[in-house]
């Protein structure tokens, strides 16, 4: 059991460090899973199945949840790029993670036979604000998607 709890957290450990590189349905599977592999370990007879079930379906809790976030703001961002003139900023708060956004689209340009526009976001996540510069063109399906 000892060995169960160092090797959780180590995990954890690991988890934390990448979640700055991962993004928000990246971070929640990866919690997700610690989560419920612990959960499961600590509640079952067979610690290794009761970790590996609780693993995955804390994996696909989590992915679930920090994918929707991802979805709300990717859709405020689409629709700012659509709808909002040149220089004007939209903005928004996230319901689930309470995040403040706004994001002031800049002219359209065409550049290898696409429509694109550049997007400046301004975020402020958790007290800690960040200024994004990025890049979207117009999909085949009309909706923005952005590359940087």
């Amino acid at each position: 059991m000892k060995r169960f709890i160092a090797s959780a957290m180590v995990l954890s450990l690991l988890v934390a460090s990448l979640a700055g590189c991962a993004n928000k349905a990246q971070t929640g599977a990866g919690l997700g899973a610690l989560t419920g592999a612990t959960v499961g370990a600590l509640t079952s007879k067979n610690k290794v199945s009761g970790a590996a079930i609780g693993a995955g379906i804390g994996l696909l809790l989590g992915y679930m949840v920090g994918n929707e976030m991802d979805k709300y703001d990717k859709e405020q961002i689409n629709h700012a790029l659509e709808t909002q003139p040149s220089g004007k900023p939209m903005a928004w708060k996230n319901p689930d993670s309470g995040a403040h956004y706004e994001a002031t689209p800049s002219p359209a340009y065409v550049q290898n036979d696409k429509i694109y526009r550049d997007i400046y976001i301004k975020a402020n996540v958790d007290g800690q604000e960040k200024d994004v510069k990025a890049k979207a063109y117009r999909g085949e399906d009309g909706q923005w998607v952005l590359v940087q």
